[in-house]
């Protein structure tokens, strides 16, 4: 499995999200109030807006139109109206930097 490295960790605030792009597929990049870090494809399985621009809750991920919730571990919608899965992708912090790979994590094809 390849990563690439996206940003600094620093850049992304606790409980907000990045779009980045890997090997041509969005990635929402999530900084969860724990310190963890996520990475899902950042676009609502319900309708096609970007997740990115979302509310970040814990360890879920609000899309900002109709409310769906997705979960950042597993990719698994909590909140109607979604009921699709988004994929979900390894993340790694290195030396300060952020690294994902391209490969869903979930079994779900970006």
């Amino acid at each position: 499995m390849t990563f690439q490295m996206v940003g600094s960790a620093d850049d992304v605030a606790k409980g907000t999200a990045i779009s980045v792009e890997v090997d041509g597929v969005d990635i929402a990049v999530v900084h969860t109030d724990d310190d963890s870090f996520y990475a899902v494809r950042d676009e609502c399985s319900h309708a096609t807006v970007a997740l990115s621009e979302g509310e970040v809750d814990g360890c879920t991920l609000e899309c900002w139109l109709h409310g769906s919730r997705f979960d950042l571990r597993t990719g698994e919608p909590t909140g109607l109206p979604a009921t699709e899965p988004v994929a979900t992708f390894p993340v790694e912090i290195r030396d300060g930097e952020i690294y994902v790979s391209s490969t869903p994590s979930n079994g779900v094809m970006p």
